[in-house]
Order: C-alpha cells, then structure tokens, then sequence
C-alpha cells in the first residue's frame, strides 16, 4: 500500500511519535521512510546553527529507523515548512505524509501546529497526523505573539507586525496585526497552538 513515506521532524515529542508511527507502517509495508527537518525562514538565528541542529535532528531519527531494519533516507532544507515539506513529497513520489501536530516550544509548536494543517489541506496524498498527550497551556503574550506573526507568515504574509496587546476571549488567544496594508485576527488555541487567520475588511 505504502512505499514512500515522509516525515518531517523537528526534535519535538509529538514528532519523535510522529517517526515512531512511520517505521511501523514502513516496517509493515516494507517501505522507505524520508525524514525530513526544514530549516524554517522564520526562526532567527545563525544559518550554520540552525542547519546543524537539523542535521543533528533527522540522524536521530533516521538512526532510530535503521535500527528497525528499515530503509531511510534523510534530508536538512530550508524554506516555508508547509511549501517545502509539499514539494519535497511532490518531488520523492511520497505517498503518506507523518507528522506531528505540533513541534517544540513557542514559534516551533507552529511549525508544526498550523503548518501541519496547511499540510493536511494541501497534500494530495494522505496525512497521518500523530497528537501526544500534555500539551502545556499558552499563557504567556510574548509566546501568543511569536506564534501569531509565524502563522501569517506561513499564510505569506511579509513585514508582520502586532498592533495591539493580545487578549484571552472565552477559550481562544486573540491577536491583532498587521501585515501587506491588511489588518487581522489571529485566533489561537491556547491548548493546542493550532491557529486560524481571519482577514478585517475596513468600514466604508
């Protein structure tokens, strides 16, 4: 049934789930897993560093792979996360996409937070996406903030800007900004990270 399958890692809990749920189906299957880390366009920060830690990220998991007697491939790119992990599975015939929903911490629970959404919306091959248990709680503006520019950035947006405080509403984080001469409302979920955008028309 499978015999190409990506996943994208990014050192997280949810993704080392992620890479374990990917060797058993390969294992099964006796297909090749392709781990992939992409070295995100919006973390800051030294290239080499980040590209090392990339580095450092996929050997692990394709280590943990190897020792299962599985086949594996490992790849460090850069770019937008959600376009190079679609076209990465475009470009190696994959044919299921594993992944966390979310990744690290702050900025990094996005990447694989909403960018694994843009992912399941996107693909055209199927998406398994692996949730562990105990997510922490965003309760800090400052995260609320990193992960707010980093979700419409990966909307396209350029030059993001917050132009108001955030705030709590029922069960949701709610951030104005600004980006492209468009104003918006980030809504995000404090459980989760998992984001959605929504686009303020001006009155006339």
């Amino acid at each position: 049934m499978y015999e190409r399958i990506l996943v994208p890692v990014d050192g997280g809990s949810e993704t080392r789930g992620a890479v374990s749920h990917a060797i058993d189906i390969a294992d099964k299957y006796d297909a090749t897993v392709y781990v992939l880390h992409v070295v995100s366009q919006q973390l800051v920060g030294d290239a080499a560093e980040l590209e090392a830690d990339g580095k450092h990220i996929t050997d692990d998991a394709v280590e943990r792979a190897t020792e299962y007697g599985v086949d594996v491939v490992g790849d460090v790119t850069d770019g937008r996360p959600s376009d190079r992990i679609l076209g990465y599975a475009d470009e190696r015939d994959i044919d299921l996409i594993v992944m966390g929903t979310h990744g690290r911490t702050g900025v990094g629970r996005v990447l694989l937070g909403s960018v694994a959404e843009r992912v399941a919306r996107h693909s055209v091959v199927p998406v398994l996406l692996v949730r562990s248990p105990g997510l922490r709680t965003i309760d800090s503006e400052e995260e609320v903030i990193d992960i707010a520019k980093a979700a419409l950035v990966d909307e396209g947006c350029d030059d993001v800007s917050v132009t108001e405080t955030p705030y709590r509403a029922a069960n949701t984080w709610i951030v104005r900004a600004a980006a492209d001469e468009e104003t918006f409302n980030v809504h995000v979920d404090p459980a989760t990270g998992e984001t959605s955008v929504a686009s303020i028309q001006p009155r006339e």
